[in-house]
């Protein structure tokens, strides 16, 4: 049984997934059983959605996975021609990631403005059901939801003072806003993708996620993701 405050917490990365899926194409893997909260750099546009699926009431509450395979990946993005932030290239294999196993993966990216608080994300989460996409509803924080700033719960996840965690800290990566202007590569790295618990309401299906990313009124990003789960 988890305490309130491993739950919060739980909740704050499943958050943090969902955003930055949408724009960053990193994030931080949590381990729910991991007392001291070490965080787990990995490709969050994959992890992501493992808190999202179709939402019927009375499912409240999380589970445990046995095995999760995620296969399909795709991703594209969907900003102006002119957005400050995009996606360069993006790269994760193999097909289909098992979960818990091995995976590699590679991503960069660029901004040519500074992004800093408050970061805003508007997320929107699709489910393929009988051939119609279905929007997956916000719940709890996790779904099609607006995330007023993203820059807020990075700093909840990772308290000013602390190092960033690694592999970023290795390769100079920034954890924290602001981002300054400039480009980012995490190079090809391997990384083991543990346990974990979900929301109670997952179910197996193809999945697609838009996020837009904003800031100072303006859209500075866009990213697609599509991706097919399969869970035991």
């Amino acid at each position: 049984m988890m305490s309130n405050t491993e739950v919060n917490s739980c909740r704050a990365v499943e958050r943090l997934l969902s955003i930055f899926c949408s724009f960053a194409g990193f994030c931080f893997l949590f381990h729910r059983n991991n007392p001291n909260m070490k965080y787990i750099l990995t490709l969050l546009v994959i992890l992501s959605m493992l808190g999202v699926g179709v939402f019927t009431e009375g499912q409240h509450g999380w589970k445990r996975i046995n095995k999760v395979e995620v296969s399909g990946f795709a991703w594209k993005n969907c900003g102006k021609p002119d957005a400050a932030a995009v996606m360069r290239t993006l790269s994760v294999s193999p097909d289909p990631i098992s979960i818990p196993g091995d995976m590699t993966a590679s991503a960069s990216g660029s901004t040519s403005v500074e992004l800093r608080a408050p970061l805003n994300v508007n997320v929107t989460l699709e489910k393929e059901v009988a051939g119609f996409w279905v929007k997956i509803p916000c719940l709890d924080e996790l779904g099609s939801c607006h995330y007023a700033d993203v820059c807020d719960i990075l700093n909840q996840l990772i308290p000013p003072g602390l190092d960033c965690p690694e592999p970023l800290h290795t390769y100079g990566l920034p954890c924290r806003c602001p981002f300054k202007p400039g480009s980012y590569a995490l190079p090809q790295s391997d990384f083991f993708l543990p346990f974990m618990d979900v929301p109670s309401w997952l179910t197996n299906g193809d999945y697609r996620l838009q996020g837009v990313l904003g800031g100072g009124g303006e859209e500075l990003g866009c990213l697609k993701v599509a991706l097919s789960l399969h869970s035991e």
